[in-house]
């Protein structure tokens, strides 16, 4: 049959067949773009993004992470930490304190209001990822985790 007399899907499905559609990294990336949408969405009734929500997260873990730390493992510049720690010191949802390991280096620590909207926050950081992976079973979805698991920390 010639191109002309064949039918092709029409709009986003007709791209679903591409060559990109099945590239591990542009999957990766449409992922990642698709679940920080949905995340940034339902954080903004708590006033937070995902990076927000990261560093709060982990301010409210107990183990008092260095800026320095926290730009390193969220893969961030330095900079932007700070205008995040910032951003969450001004609502007095976290505090910069000296570390006492380092006298130079100030670590992270979450006050009582930011482990209560942290978590509020990350009962609706859980409902969006329930939806996103609402298709996919429990043992799929803990494979899945183990395998970004093992492209996130290689070493």
């Amino acid at each position: 049959m010639s191109p002309i007399g064949r039918t092709r899907p029409t709009g986003r499905d007709r791209l679903r067949d591409t060559v990109l559609a099945g590239d591990l990294s542009f999957l990766l990336a449409r992922a990642n773009a698709l679940t920080l949408a949905a995340a940034n969405a339902a954080l903004a009734e708590h006033g937070l993004k995902a990076r927000s929500y990261s560093v709060l997260a982990l301010a409210a873990d107990d183990i008092r992470p260095t800026q320095r730390e926290l730009a390193e493992f969220l893969r961030l510049d330095p900079s932007q930490v700070v205008a995040l720690v910032d951003g969450l010191e001004k609502r007095q949802l976290v505090e910069r304190q000296t570390d006492p390991a380092d006298r130079r280096a100030n670590v992270l620590v979450a006050t009582e209001a930011g482990r209560a909207l942290f978590a509020r926050a990350q009962e609706s950081a859980r409902a969006v990822e329930l939806g996103l992976l609402a298709a996919v079973t429990p043992q799929d979805h803990e494979r899945l985790a183990q395998l970004l698991r093992l492209l996130a920390f290689p070493d």
